[in-house]
């Protein structure tokens, strides 16, 4: 197997009617992505550098390990076999099954290649949850068709994500599902698994004791049970439960408040160096805020790194060249990171 520190990145194209491939062949272009390789149809690429007014050479390759065979400034591209048919020819801006297919398919031969020790990590392009429905993709997102792709025997890894920027990181106890089912899932066991995998995450990044800050899940964190009790039956407790393997957790803390605590801005030390927040809104609304273009998606649990764009296809966009690359550069220097670069 080579040295992590030579292994290519690996990013899947997205959805090819969405802004995926665009900001792939941006990031080349403003040099952002010279260590990484695409997983994707080279005719859907090409047709997003003449969108982008640019003119991107590809090269072919059939594995990882021929990296080194591109040309200078081309773009390498990995095709996975059995990718739909007409995918460039395919109008902007539109679910369609084909997408669905052909996103599903770049991101399973990605995963292979990366268990396979060819690449280092992985960082995929927006998909459209609609169009692998409409594939017959049993998955609502990434996290969970990473989380298959990674089982083990059928076991399935657990896994959380988490969203982060350069002033806040926050882990999600649940994330692609209905409010009602939510709550529901909001229990002793998820709630230290999820403080357990954020802390053993943060160790594999460098930071062996991250202050990790637990939000509630009530308003006022259930004002002593007024508002709910979620909090004293289920949160409180795994957090004195965390604490007693050693993990500096904190909490439940009103979740309308924590975020600004644990924000890490100039002139304003964060209190703490993780959020774990019950919900998907919750969570992702206040690193949103703080700016879609720097938000990196990371997936925790995997045994291997998994970073993306905090922005979806954005079908409004595509194909108009307005597309903005930063979100997908800060995933890229994110996944550099977590695999020590």
């Amino acid at each position: 197997m080579a040295a992590m520190e030579s292994l290519p990145l690996l990013l899947t194209m997205g959805d090819a009617c969405g802004i995926g491939p665009e900001i792939i062949v941006k990031a080349h272009a403003e040099g952002a992505a010279d260590d990484c390789l695409v997983v994707g149809h080279p005719q859907v690429l090409a047709r997003a550098s003449r969108a982008l007014g640019l003119e991107v050479p590809l090269a072919l390759l059939g594995t990882p390990a021929d990296a080194p065979l591109r040309p200078p400034g081309s773009l390498g591209v990995l095709q996975p076999a059995g990718l739909p048919d007409g995918l460039a020819q395919l109008p902007w801006g539109r679910i369609d099954a084909r997408c669905g297919a052909a996103a599903a398919a770049c991101i399973a031969a990605a995963v292979g290649h990366v268990q396979r020790g060819e690449a280092a990590a992985l960082v995929t392009a927006p998909l459209h949850k609609e169009a692998l429905a409409a594939a017959g993709v049993d998955f609502p997102g990434h996290t969970e068709m990473l989380q298959a792709l990674a089982a083990v025997d059928g076991a399935l890894p657990p896994v959380r994500m988490m969203l982060a920027n350069d002033e806040l990181r926050v882990v999600l106890v649940s994330i692609h599902v209905a409010l009602r089912r939510a709550v529901e899932l909001v229990d002793f066991d998820s709630v230290l698994q999820t403080i357990r995998i954020a802390h053993d995450a943060a160790a594999a990044w460098g930071q062996p004791r991250p202050r990790i800050a637990v939000a509630g899940l009530n308003p006022h964190a259930g004002e002593g049970g007024l508002f709910g009790d979620e909090e004293q039956r289920f949160i409180a407790p795994a957090v004195q439960a965390a604490q007693a393997l050693g993990i500096d957790a904190r909490g439940p803390f009103a979740p309308d408040t924590v975020f600004m605590r644990a924000r890490h801005a100039p002139g304003h030390a964060g209190e703490f160096d993780l959020v774990v927040a019950m919900t998907h809104d919750h969570g992702l609304i206040p690193v949103k805020y703080l700016g879609v273009e720097q938000g990196v998606n990371v997936t925790l649990g995997l045994p291997f790194v998994r970073t993306s764009p905090d922005h979806g296809t954005a079908f409004d966009i595509a194909g108009t060249g307005r597309a903005d690359a930063s979100s997908l550069q800060a995933a890229i220097r994110m996944a550099r990171q977590l695999v020590g670069r």
